[in-house]
């Protein structure tokens, strides 16, 4: 893909890091996806004199514009894809609002917003494709935990769900302490990326055991994600494929699949982003249930 845009430049020329851009050459993928398959974790940057940052933001992103999401999804295979709030938004969502119609494809978008928004701003965003409100754990600038609770109860009414991405790098298990509050929402939570679970730890993990926890209950719908962030190992990052199987013994019907394009904040060998999808190959052999995770169990959660 093109480089950073002179503006993306000079803000990051500072204090501010700037992330390597995704792999530009997506080869055509070993999995041939099913009709209605659905990349559930995708985001887009820029141009940046359009959609300014936020203050807050931890680090820059190089413009990856729908029309380069469009390419790789054109290149994988994907019928449908789920917009999902950055971090380096804030709490501005226009450019992943903006983003449905340029894809040309059915998308859903999650959004981040503070509590005391309106109800006709809330059945506005509904009718733009909004399907779920955004937490981050660990951002700098995130909306408040504390506010959870209070917009969990104001989006039941329409469907909505809360998805909460852990990141966390001081050893504790964010997700096992949060496991009371997310039990008592009204609305179904969707977690990212697996818990960003750490495969040396085990399945016996406090957060991934909470994770297990939070499945079983019916109400709470994992992404299989990130694993070329958590893993030691190359694609298809086999160390994943136990947590993986953890999962599918639980409930099968409440795993979707995402590819977390253009993999921001990565400080490792960027993946190709068709390895990503080729992993499903490993992580879920059987056929029927890669149809129901790609398929499926997406058309459940977003509504397509």
């Amino acid at each position: 893909m093109s480089g950073p845009s002179p503006a993306t430049s000079a803000r990051a020329s500072a204090e501010i890091p700037l992330c390597q851009p995704p792999d530009p050459a997506p080869r055509k993928p070993r999995l041939i996806c099913p009709p209605g398959a659905a990349d559930c974790h995708v985001h887009v940057y820029g141009p940046a004199d359009r959609y300014p940052v936020a203050a807050t933001r931890a680090f820059d992103v190089p413009d990856a514009l729908p029309a380069r999401l469009r390419a790789l999804h054109d290149t994988l295979g994907v019928e449908r894809l789920v917009l999902v709030q950055p971090s380096g938004y804030g709490t501005d969502n226009r450019r992943h609002l903006e983003a449905v119609a340029e894809l040309g494809r059915p998308a859903r978008v999650i959004v981040a917003l503070r509590a005391e928004v309106q109800d006709a701003e809330l059945d506005r965003l509904h009718e733009a494709g909004v399907r779920g409100v955004r937490y981050n754990i660990g951002h700098a600038g995130a909306v408040p935990l504390a506010e959870m609770p209070v917009l969990a109860a104001r989006i039941a009414r329409l469907g909505w769900h809360v998805q909460l991405h852990v990141m966390d790098d001081q050893g504790r298990a964010p997700l096992a302490e949060m496991e009371p509050t997310l039990r008592e929402l009204p609305t179904d939570v969707v977690i990212d990326h697996m818990g960003s679970l750490r495969p040396g730890d085990g399945v016996g993990q406090p957060g991934f055991q909470a994770l297990l926890r939070l499945v079983n209950t019916g109400r709470c719908w994992v992404k299989l994600s990130c694993g070329y962030r958590m893993s030691a190992l190359p694609p298809p990052y086999e160390d994943m494929v136990p947590y993986v199987q953890a999962l599918l013994a639980a409930r099968p019907d409440r795993l979707v699949w995402a590819s977390d394009w253009p993999h921001v904040s990565f400080k490792g060998e960027m993946p190709n982003t068709t390895d990503l999808l080729d992993q499903m190959l490993t992580w879920v052999p059987d056929e029927a249930q890669r149809q129901q995770i790609l398929v499926r169990n997406p058309e459940q959660l977003y509504g397509f």
